[in-house]
C-alpha cells in the first residue's frame, strides 16, 4: 500500500480570464490544441477520455484518439458492436475530456454522440495503414476470446485472403460525431484557485459563458 497525499504541484504556466477567450468554445479548443501541440511534452495531444453509461448502468472511461474537430463537433472512430458503441446506442450522452498536463490544462466536453455518414467512415478507414484495416475486421472488440493466438491466426489468414485486393470498411465500424452541449475549460492556477470557464448551449445555438468556483 502507499499512501499518495504528499503527492502536490504548483499549477503555475497560465491563466484564463474572459478578457481573451472567443464566444465560440470550438475557437478556444482550436487554440488551446494548437498551444499543447506546439509546447510539446505530450506525445498524443488528440488522446481522450470517452466516458458513457453502460448497458450495465455503470459509467465507463476509456482512452480513444480524436480524428477531426469542427464547428459541429468531435470525431472519433470504433466499432460499432463494441461495449462502447452499444451503451451509445441506448444512452447517446456521453463526456470527452482531454488532460494536457504540459500547459497544465484540461477540457470537459458533454455532447451528444451520432454515427457519422458512411462516406466519411469510408473515407477515413480508407486512410488507415493495411494493418489496421485488417485488425478492425479481426477484432470482435469487447468480445471474450480464449486467447490472443485467436487473434493472431484470423490477422494471417485474413492476409492471405485480401493480399492485393482493396480492403472494404466493414459495416460494424465507423465514426461518431459527438455534438457539444456543454465545454468546460479548466486551466491550473496557484493556490488551487483554477480557472474554470464553461460553455453551455443556448437554443438559439449561441453560447453562454460562466466562471465557475474551482
Amino acid at each position: 500500500m502507499k499512501d499518495v497525499g504528499n503527492y502536490r504541484k504548483s499549477y503555475e504556466k497560465s491563466e484564463l480570464l474572459e478578457s481573451n477567450i472567443p464566444e465560440d468554445p470550438i475557437n478556444l479548443f482550436n487554440k488551446w490544441f494548437h498551444e499543447v501541440e506546439d509546447y510539446g511534452g505530450v506525445d498524443e495531444v488528440n488522446a481522450m477520455t470517452v466516458s458513457t453509461f453502460g448497458l450495465d448502468g455503470f459509467p465507463k472511461s476509456r482512452i480513444l484518439l480524436l480524428k477531426k474537430f469542427t464547428y459541429e463537433g468531435f470525431i472519433f472512430y470504433t466499432n460499432y458492436n463494441s461495449e462502447k458503441g452499444r451503451a451509445i446506442t441506448k444512452n447517446p450522452n456521453i463526456c470527452l475530456s482531454f488532460f494536457w498536463h504540459s500547459l497544465e490544462r484540461q477540457v470537459i466536453i458533454k455532447g451528444i454522440a451520432e454515427k457519422t455518414s458512411e462516406n466519411i467512415s469510408d473515407g477515413y478507414f480508407d486512410s488507415r495503414p493495411t494493418g489496421s484495416k485488417l485488425g478492425a475486421i479481426v477484432s470482435n472488440q469487447s468480445e471474450v476470446i480464449p486467447s490472443r493466438s485467436i487473434l493472431e491466426e484470423g490477422l494471417k489468414q485474413l492476409e492471405k485472403e485480401l493480399e492485393g485486393k482493396e480492403i472494404p470498411r466493414p459495416q460494424h465500424w465507423g465514426g461518431y460525431l459527438v455534438r457539444p452541449v456543454e465545454v468546460e475549460f479548466w486551466q491550473g492556477r496557484p493556490n488551487r484557485l483554477h480557472d474554470r470557464i464553461r460553455y453551455q448551449i443556448q437554443e438559439d445555438y449561441s453560447w453562454k459563458i460562466d466562471r465557475l468556483a474551482p
